[in-house]
């Protein structure tokens, strides 16, 4: 073939493949010009102008527009700058298809209303500066005022969920029932109390106590536990007796009612379900180990004590 040889526009559909009229749409938009005319006023191209084609098919089918295309076959915009925008715009878009996936598949799993499904899409398509400001107004209702201590600075980084950008559907259905949680005001005033009991224990306020109280139970009671020992038993004493013999001891006080009534106080908000519940869900949304549920050891810790209060 003669590099000086003209085409028509049926020759061009017969070379690439394309129709006709998507040739002569591209023509008609200077994408690819006609490089002459017939006598009788017919459209004659160049031998370039199947390789502009065969660019032109391949940034369509990536998605580009018209525009873009003009400019990259026109060399006003190299091709590497266009594929860097492009590929950077369809990661956006992959991840947000990902994130529609999981949540139809949430949906379809726990066979949700229309009303859940429309939340469920609001939450899950929240930016990552969105997501986080849900959660840190959560946290901060939490800890507020109290953040300075680097303890208290730790433990609320480690609530913190931080949904990937390729969730599975059981992290995007997580997330959601987590952000529902979070906004819960009866559940946000009980974090609340936790925060400040245990703020109130490091001070040196009230029982002064520096040791998680509940991991001092989880320690004393899990063999009481295992062992099957109902929490009323007499033989459950001496499990009673380990707790509150060490509890008093880190306090500074004697073993008494009062001090009891505080344990309770503490270990009953600790043991609300809803705190767990929120555990559970972060370590699904942040791909972490499934945490041990503590209710078993506070339940039966808290009948035990219960149970050897005077009426």
């Amino acid at each position: 073939m003669h590099g000086d040889r003209l085409y028509s526009i049926g020759d061009l559909a017969r070379r690439t493949g394309l129709t006709v009229k998507t040739i002569r749409f591209y023509s008609d938009r200077g994408i690819v010009p006609p490089t002459d005319r017939s006598p009788t006023g017919y459209r004659r191209y160049g031998i370039e102008a199947v390789a502009r084609l065969d660019l032109v098919r391949t940034l369509r089918d990536l998605g580009l527009d018209l525009s873009m295309i003009r400019k990259v076959v026109d060399r006003e915009i190299s091709l590497p700058e266009v594929a860097a925008v492009h590929a950077e715009a369809l990661a956006a878009q992959i991840r947000m298809l990902r994130l529609r996936r999981a949540v139809l598949a949430a949906v379809a799993r726990r066979g949700s209303t229309p009303e859940e499904l429309d939340l469920m899409h609001k939450l899950a398509k929240l930016s990552e500066d969105e997501r986080r400001r849900l959660i840190d107004e959560f946290l901060n209702a939490a800890f507020g005022g109290l953040v300075a201590d680097p303890e208290f600075v730790g433990i609320m980084r480690s609530l913190t969920p931080e949904l990937p950008d390729n969730p599975e559907a059981e992290q995007v259905e997580a997330w959601v029932e987590l952000v529902e949680l979070s906004q819960d005001p009866d559940f946000r005033a009980t974090m609340r109390r936790v925060v400040e009991q245990h703020a109130a224990d490091r001070a040196g306020d009230g029982a002064g106590v520096r040791r998680d109280v509940v991991a001092l139970v989880r320690d004393k009671v899990e063999p009481a536990l295992v062992a099957g020992l109902d929490p009323v038993s007499p033989q459950a004493d001496r499990f009673i007796a380990a707790v509150m013999g060490q509890y008093a001891h880190l306090c500074g006080r004697a073993d008494d009612v009062e001090l009891r009534r505080w344990l309770m106080v503490r270990l009953e908000c600790a043991n609300d379900p809803r705190r767990e519940r929120y555990l559970q869900l972060l370590s699904v949304v942040n791909g972490w180990p499934a945490t041990e549920s503590l209710a078993p050891v506070l339940d039966w810790f808290i009948r035990a004590l219960r149970a050897r209060m005077p009426g």
